[in-house]
């Protein structure tokens, strides 16, 4: 099993920490470093800068938002950045809401998210093969573009420069089982939002006609701290804000995929507290026993017996959350 190291995306501003971490990561044997996006900062810049302070370590996007960019223009940012950072690109995409993508992209959320998200990832494969013109008759992404709005004049292209790989891999986020297996399908990895080593049934079944190969990269909060409810905190943070506020209160994909791993009641619970402003509460009623998990948080002896129960699943790459160079030393002694 591979680590790798999640930095998400910017808070208030950029964080000093985030260049020496991925130093520090690269330094230690992690396989790969990923930034986020959400409607702050975006992924591309931060990761391009990263690539111009490190020299071995992959670089990935989990994830980069599909409505932020159009295939082509995702196809652009990944192939620039792949010749920029000597092959070390990892491109993670993901649809994201209708919360987000309509509130702060203005666009509509897709009436079909497996067509759109289908559609995407072939326009981004046909740029990066460059066998011919882009082209798809799709529902979401025609290439040309077909609509009555448009002049009729648009013309099939092949990127102009030549992809550094042609096999640059796509890697999805996705929540819903039918998501999760399009994407066994049509990608080279998954990048699951909550993973628990103890509910790998959950996964099972969407997962179970992915090739030989296929990456499945959880993120996971990691701490080396002597308490462990005090370590959880930030995770019951994390999840109280996606669970609560990342979606309408009639289709919140994390409220949802919480209910699935056995948690319904508890999902709602938080849904309800933080719609109506209880923010504190949410957090709180995110069970420790949930929260705990899907992380890696306690002791080194406590992480060390945890991680092994990561290891003997699907888990081919690790995504650490992790605040400090302390956990990431611990992670890598104890993974290698």
């Amino acid at each position: 099993m591979r680590l790798g190291l999640a930095l998400g995306y910017w808070g208030r501003g950029p964080s000093p920490d985030h260049v020496p971490l991925a130093q520090e990561a690269e330094r230690l044997g992690y396989d790969s470093v990923w930034t986020a996006e959400s409607w702050g900062s975006d992924a591309f810049t931060a990761l391009t800068w990263i690539a111009a302070r490190t020299s071995t370590i992959k670089l990935g996007t989990a994830v980069a938002q599909m409505a932020a960019r159009s295939p082509t223009t995702t196809a652009m940012h990944a192939l620039t950045l792949d010749h920029l950072s000597g092959g070390r690109m990892l491109l993670g995409l993901g649809l994201s809401g209708p919360q987000v993508v309509e509130g702060w992209y203005g666009r509509p959320f897709p009436s079909s998210p497996l067509t759109a998200t289908r559609e995407y990832v072939d326009v981004v494969r046909q740029v990066l093969r460059r066998e011919a013109p882009v082209a798809l008759d799709g529902r979401f992404h025609s290439h040309p573009y077909r609509g009555e709005d448009g002049t009729g004049l648009g013309k099939p292209l092949k990127p102009i420069t030549h992809p550094l790989r042609r096999d640059l891999p796509v890697l999805l986020g996705a929540e819903g089982p039918k998501n999760i297996a399009q994407t066994a399908r049509i990608a080279d990895g998954w990048l699951p939002l909550y993973w628990s080593p103890t509910r790998t049934e959950v996964y099972e079944a969407p997962l179970a006609d992915a090739p030989e190969g296929f990456v499945v990269a959880p993120m996971a909060r990691a701490q080396v701290c002597d308490d462990v409810a005090e370590g959880l905190l930030p995770v019951k943070a994390m999840l109280g804000f996606y669970i609560g506020g990342m979606g309408h209160a009639k289709r919140n994909f994390h409220a949802d995929l919480m209910a699935r791993m056995g948690y319904e009641e508890e999902a709602r619970r938080i849904q309800r507290l933080f719609l109506e402003g209880r923010r504190e509460e949410a957090v709180l009623a995110v069970p420790d026993a949930f929260a705990d998990e899907i992380s890696l948080v306690g002791p080194r002896e406590r992480i060390a017996e945890r991680l092994e129960s990561w290891r003997k699943g699907p888990v081919t790459d690790l995504l650490l959350l992790s605040p400090d160079r302390h956990t990431l030393r611990v992670l890598a002694e104890l993974n290698s």
